[in-house]
């Protein structure tokens, strides 16, 4: 009689690592769990809330992002955020992509673009030390970690769901998303956002599709956008946008 409970205990352990790829076991299921993961009624209004998040303010989008990933039992690895073979190289690769992409964006593809050398909508930061720890605090949480777990993490999981895992799939998931995190720099931007953020955001959705892992994307949007405060702060604009072409 002791020999039943063992092999099943066995298979319930095999059950748990097939569940979520750790070993740990997951919460029991729920029918507001599959709800909030179905595209009814309430799936919609969250996929609405989440998105609405960060016009009460910023990075209100991204924690509900995670507040619904643990609600309805969404496996983190779904959402990107699975743990780098090594904090250290995805670290390090992050820095060295995202100020390089930076002025890469500054100094050759926006004035190819015809953007304007100085980006009115934060010029205020030229010089403007006390402006300082918000903006960073911005760049970093809000854009870095927040807009990278809704526009990577969270809409690839939604449009995956939707979609499918195919090829023809992700690309649509690529353009849709990058068209969204596009738009969602407009107000604030303007034209130019728009047209660095689609680039960006192309670029990223394209390395999120292949790799599915969003900390790496987290540390290079990070320092992309404290490399262009960093710019801004030491008037440094003209002179990056003018490096290659006069």
């Amino acid at each position: 009689m002791a020999s039943t409970p063992q092999r099943g205990l066995s298979h319930s352990s095999t059950s748990e690592l097939r569940a979520d790829g750790s070993g740990t076991v997951p919460p029991p299921d729920d029918a507001f769990a599959a709800r909030l993961r179905g595209f009814g009624p309430l799936g919609v209004l969250s996929i609405v809330g989440i998105l609405a998040g960060n016009l009460v303010v910023a990075p209100l989008s991204a924690v509900l992002v995670l507040w619904w990933a643990r609600r309805s039992h969404t496996p983190w690895r779904e959402i990107g955020f699975v743990r780098p073979a090594s904090w250290a190289i995805d670290l390090a690769v992050g820095i060295c992509f995202g100020a390089a992409l930076k002025l890469l964006m500054k100094a050759v593809v926006m004035p190819l673009l015809g953007a304007d050398p100085v980006n009115a909508a934060y010029h205020h930061l030229v010089g403007n030390t006390a402006a300082l720890p918000g903006m960073l605090y911005a760049v970093v949480i809000g854009a870095g970690f927040g807009e990278e777990t809704v526009f990577r993490g969270y809409l690839f999981e939604r449009l995956g769901k939707l979609f499918g895992g195919g090829t023809g799939a992700k690309v649509s998931t690529v353009l849709i998303t990058t068209a969204l995190f596009g738009l969602a720099h407009y107000p604030e931007q303007g034209i130019a956002g728009v047209q660095q953020a689609t680039v960006v955001g192309l670029l990223f959705g394209a390395i999120f599709a292949v790799t599915g892992r969003i900390w790496m994307l987290v540390f290079v949007h990070a320092v992309f956008d404290v490399v262009a405060v960093a710019i801004i702060y030491w008037d440094l604009e003209s002179a990056v946008a003018h490096l290659v072409f006069e």
